[in-house]
């Protein structure tokens, strides 16, 4: 039920614009290290680990806020939560654009990983609640695109801020944007509605307990968390390294590629969400859909990691198939009750976020056992066992969820 009827216009300007300007920032917060990597390693002496454990910081905390922020939510609407983590985003980049050490750079990417912690999951919150069931597809869709932009935005348009300041420029200037953001989703959007009792915190917490016991959600929620995994630790990341040291690219070049990875992604979170949905309507499960994404996504990054001289065209693939990832998310949906969907989406995020801190750090570690050249690069062969790990993890996730669907976890 919509609690208020409001017109398309106000639609667009009180609740698409607000938290997509929220997620566009939190999305090039995620992905801009990829192209600031040099210099960042260049300025502060980073290795290989040091540099994936300050870039995957920002998981951690943005994991670990996930279980109590759909409490928060739920009791305290998408507009004050949002707007009041969105200051601490603003206050961990001026931070980082400050720091001038590996422990001080750390701090204010946590800062961050936290204060963009519920970009996401408020938008499909306040569109639960102010639209009717039947559009959310859609308005999710949009929010979706809104960080496929924000990650095209920390590609080419980053790389070119940085021919006239560096990256503690950038940063100090993402600071500015995020306390935009934190101001406009506090005044623009409306207040939450709520239309009848509300759950006490014990009724919560056993909502809570029934979605994590349940084995449909341990079915999908494997599969979807090393998917996941792989797709953000790599494209926020150790896309932008390969390819300046597999692939040979300068880095002008990698900037360019990562734009158009960016909107192979926001063609991808379309597409992928569009087919889902018009197969659905022919009785095809939205399964089918998910799964076969994934099985894809799986087979570009074998590409990438064992035949590297063929692989740049295949970063594009990378950019669009890894969008079946988020379709998990519209599965659980349809399984649980719409009371459970916001605990059911923050308890799964919860896992994909510390399974993106852990990867995008071992990646950088294991990475790191192989010598740098004269040059500053790292070893190609470094990056493919970095890779395999990540696709032999999804395969075993892939044969769980085949297993668990013999074995009667059916959806």
């Amino acid at each position: 039920m919509v609690s208020e009827q409001i017109s398309a216009r106000q639609l667009l300007l009180r609740l698409f614009l607000p938290f997509g300007l929220g997620y566009f920032i939190s999305y090039l917060f995620r992905t801009v290290n990829a192209v600031i990597a040099p210099d960042l390693v260049a300025d502060l002496g980073l290795s290989p680990a040091s540099l994936g454990l300050l870039t995957s910081a920002y998981f951690l905390t943005f994991a670990a806020f996930q279980l109590p922020l759909g409490v928060l939510l739920d009791r305290f609407g998408p507009r004050r939560v949002e707007s009041a983590l969105l200051l601490l985003a603003a206050a961990g980049a001026l931070v980082f654009s400050r720091a001038q050490s590996l422990s001080g750079v750390l701090f204010g990417r946590a800062l961050i990983g936290l204060g963009v912690s519920a970009c996401l999951m408020a938008a499909f919150k306040a569109f639960s609640s102010w639209l009717p069931r039947e559009r959310l597809p859609l308005a999710n869709g949009v929010q979706m695109m809104s960080g496929g932009l924000g990650a095209l935005s920390a590609t080419l348009p980053v790389q070119a801020a940085l021919q006239v300041t560096d990256w503690r420029g950038v940063f100090a200037g993402l600071a500015g944007i995020a306390l935009l953001a934190a101001l406009v989703v506090f005044f623009v959007v409306p207040d939450q509605k709520k239309d009848g009792g509300v759950e006490s915190l014990r009724e919560q917490l056993a909502g809570l307990r029934s979605v994590l016991t349940d084995r449909h959600f341990w079915r999908i929620a494997p599969w979807a968390v090393a998917a996941q995994a792989s797709y953000l630790s790599i494209q926020g990341l150790w896309s932008g390294p390969w390819l300046r040291d597999v692939a040979g690219l300068e880095r002008d070049a990698v900037a360019r590629l990562l734009f158009w990875i960016a909107v192979a992604m926001i063609a991808g979170y379309f597409a992928l969400g569009r087919l889902a949905e018009r197969l659905g309507r022919r009785g095809v499960p939205i399964s089918v859909v998910t799964c076969g994404g994934m099985l894809l996504f799986i087979g570009v990054q074998l590409w990438i990691a064992l035949l590297p001289a063929y692989a740049v065209p295949f970063w594009i693939a990378f950019g669009f198939f890894g969008t079946a990832c988020i379709l998990p998310y519209a599965m659980l949906s349809q399984i649980f009750p719409p009371q459970l969907t916001g605990r059911c989406n923050t308890s799964l995020n919860l896992f994909v976020f510390v399974a993106a801190f852990t990867s995008q750090w071992l990646i950088g570690a294991i990475i790191g056992l192989w010598p740098v050249d004269a040059a500053g690069g790292y070893a190609p062969q470094g990056y493919r066992s970095a890779f395999l790990v990540l696709i032999l993890s999804q395969l075993l996730a892939a044969g769980w969820y085949w297993l668990a669907g013999r074995l009667g976890c059916g959806e």
